[in-house]
């Protein structure tokens, strides 16, 4: 058995003299990987108990070493265990603790195990749990949307594109579009389960052991659903962290988005939406200023996630197999992404409890652009046989007249739209009504009243 004696690293029988500081310095990742200590222990102990069912070690000496593992748990959990760069890792640091508290028996923990897929397999358990923890955000962020949504239903304002006004909408509508990116980043997260969803464990460092192990114990005793097919792939394969920080970026682009449209929303120019005092700042300089720091945090830190992505890309895509030192790069650029985006989703659900309409200024801001002139091409279309390009010239005829009238589509009187299209009758009127403009998009996933019920309630079903 390997005897760790004289405070010596668990490789000091081969190498004779003591690593230098500066490697120490560089080579230790404690300080980072050192948040996977339960996940290490969780793993540590179902091997112990696979080795004893395989008779690999005796009764007592897996008694021992879960009694140790516990007893370390409680001792991180309880901030009473003293780690060691000299120790590089927190595997090491925990063999090490172990020798200290059941002496030599220690040495029987790593039979038929390897760091590589020891790490592997404690980096996955812990992408499982934080995965669930994100799509657990996601739900009360799109429990929240739906709330606002539920409440403004018909509360109409201008949908925009390229900025401009382009056709009126229902608030709701546009809240329920980000549902539905949401939703697609809940799916996304799911999806990634599946290839979290294999065993690294028992495949040692790259060739698999001549043990008689039992994976398919482990595999279950960890809740995964099956063990890895190829010991060189499952040690090298970083796939698994490379759809996480794929998914983290997506997400916090959603977010960043609406953050983006709701600072645009909150400055003079639009005032649509105001937020509350508690999720804004004030100014050094400007008494009067009230920003939208927070949501401006949203979008800068998605920068972030894009860089770890492509940061992880980069370190990949020039290694041959199998394990690398590079590798241990995967969980600082990991654990940053996850609790960025954890903290953008916090700070968005609060900016969702925290804002408001204003209904009057939506509305008003509704009537101007001539917002309602495709609705008269498909009035023209429908009620004058007309083609939709005719349709669309005499519309845009209209427009321009009531441009030079300083006038509002709504705003025009009968006579003066009879004066571009003759055979108009009093009944077009209704097509300039923004409510009626709103409903009359009953085409499935349109903003309709409703159409947009119909989405509420079937989003409140799904969670």
């Amino acid at each position: 058995m390997t005897k760790n004696k004289n405070n010596r690293a668990i490789w000091g029988t081969r190498i004779k003299k003591n690593t230098s500081a500066l490697f120490q310095k560089v080579g230790s990742s404690i300080d980072v990987d050192k948040r996977l200590y339960k996940e290490d222990i969780i793993g540590s102990i179902a091997h112990t108990e696979m080795l004893f069912k395989q008779k690999i070690i005796s009764f007592k000496i897996k008694n021992k070493i879960i009694y140790g593992l516990n007893k370390i748990k409680n001792e991180i959990s309880n901030n009473k265990f003293e780690f060691n760069k000299k120790y590089e890792d927190i595997h090491m640091n925990i063999e090490k603790r172990l020798f200290q508290i059941i002496g030599d028996e220690a040495g029987f923990v790593h039979t038929a195990r390897s760091r590589n897929d020891q790490v592997i397999t404690d980096f996955k358990i812990w992408m499982k749990s934080a995965t669930k923890e994100i799509n657990i955000l996601l739900d009360n962020i799109i429990k929240n949307t739906l709330k606002i949504a539920e409440k403004n239903i018909y509360t109409i304002m201008p949908g925009f594109t390229h900025l401009k006004n382009a056709q009126a909408i229902s608030f709701a509508h546009y809240l329920m579009a980000y549902i539905e990116m949401f939703n697609r980043d809940k799916n996304r997260f799911k999806n990634n389960l599946d290839s979290l969803n294999e065993n690294p464990l028992g495949v040692a460092a790259l060739t698999g052991t001549s043990f008689n192990i039992d994976r398919t114990y482990t595999t279950k005793k960890l809740g995964f659903k099956k063990p890895t097919n190829n010991s060189i792939d499952t040690v090298s394969d970083r796939d698994f962290v490379l759809d996480f920080l794929y998914s983290v970026s997506v997400c916090a682009m959603h977010i960043s988005r609406i953050s983006e449209e709701l600072i645009i929303w909150n400055s003079d120019a639009f005032n649509l939406i105001n937020l509350s005092d508690k999720v804004v700042t004030g100014s050094s300089i400007m008494p009067q200023k009230k920003n939208p720091d927070l949501l401006e945090y949203i979008r800068g830190k998605t920068g972030t996630t894009y860089g770890n992505l492509f940061s992880m890309l980069t370190i990949l895509k020039g290694l041959p197999l199998s394990y690398y030192k590079d590798l241990q790069e995967d969980k600082d650029i990991i654990f940053k992404s996850n609790d960025t985006l954890i903290n953008c989703l916090e700070i968005f659900n609060e900016i969702l409890k925290n804002f408001y309409p204003n209904k009057k200024r939506m509305l008003k801001l509704a009537n101007s652009g001539y917002i309602t002139s495709t609705d008269l091409a498909d009035y023209l279309v429908t009620n004058h046989s007309m083609s939709f390009r005719d349709a669309y010239q005499k519309t845009a005829d209209i427009v321009n007249f009531a441009e030079r009238k300083k006038k509002n589509l709504n705003e025009l009187t009968i006579n003066e739209l009879k004066k571009i299209e003759p055979n108009l009758t009093k009944d077009v009127l209704k097509v300039f009504d923004l409510n009626n403009s709103v409903n009359s998009k009953k085409s499935y996933g349109g903003t309709s009243f409703d159409n947009i019920k119909k989405m509420i309630t079937k989003y409140r079903k799904k969670i």
